[in-house]
């Protein structure tokens, strides 16, 4: 199945890792959910902070998507990825509005090993 443009936009980016082109694809009051932060990160500015924080995270594994499906305005992208030598498997659970843009992404990450090893390269990456 094809994936629905916002999707196909969202992948490009996240496999060439050019995270410029992010800004544009979310909606002003998009929202992230963290997999390891209680409360959710409002606004275009945080969601953008998380993104690129996780793509450079990312950057230099072997993260791919291995799993898709597809609804009329949302999407779920099955990923995995090895971070300090352990498995990392998860879901960005992502909505988008009429304009094509992204209302919200939920990441869901497991096992917990895994998002202890995520959880502090992420924190040092927004702290700068």
């Amino acid at each position: 199945m094809t994936p629905p443009p916002v999707i196909a936009r969202w992948i490009d980016i996240v496999e060439n890792g050019d995270f410029t082109q992010l800004e544009e694809l979310l909606a002003a009051d998009a929202v992230f959910y963290s997999p390891a932060v209680f409360t959710p990160q409002e606004g275009r500015d945080k969601t953008l902070a998380y993104l690129t924080a996780a793509g450079k995270m990312f950057a230099d594994t072997d993260f791919g998507y291995v799993e898709k499906w597809y609804g009329d305005r949302s999407a779920i992208l099955e990923f995995a990825a090895t971070i300090d030598g352990k498995h990392v498997n998860g879901i960005d659970m992502i909505h988008w509005n009429d304009a094509e843009e992204i209302t919200s992404i939920k990441v869901m990450m497991r096992p917990l090993q895994g998002l202890q090893a995520v959880v502090p390269k992420m924190a040092e990456l927004l702290t700068h």
